[in-house]
């Protein structure tokens, strides 16, 4: 079986390979989630690009606002190697307003 996705801003098209429509489901959903973010949590602009940082041969994955510089950082999970966008807050809870997304401020 074969899906063909096109992401809501329309800048990304995949081909999902599967065996059946659950495999589908789920593989689609994956892609979703990291790839279907359509503006910025901030400035609502949808002009993004995607970034992978290396720091002590830790790699760490963003979507950056090319207008205000704000960012979407991405966990990885443990086992499997996938991705998820972090939306959570430092207290835990769903971070409602700006879906993840967060600038960096000087503290001074």
């Amino acid at each position: 079986m074969e899906l063909t996705y096109k992401t809501k801003n329309n800048r990304l098209k995949v081909n999902i390979e599967s065996d059946s429509v659950k495999d589908s489901f789920k593989k689609l959903a994956e892609f979703q989630e990291v790839f279907d973010e359509s503006a910025c949590g901030m400035c609502n602009n949808d002009d993004l690009q995607f970034i992978v940082r290396t720091v002590d041969n830790n790699d760490y994955y963003e979507l950056r606002c090319k207008k205000c510089g704000a960012k979407l950082a991405y966990g990885q999970h443990k086992t499997g190697g996938s991705l998820f966008p972090k939306r959570k807050l430092e207290n835990g809870s769903f971070d409602k307003e700006h879906r993840g997304w967060h600038k960096w401020t000087p503290q001074g």
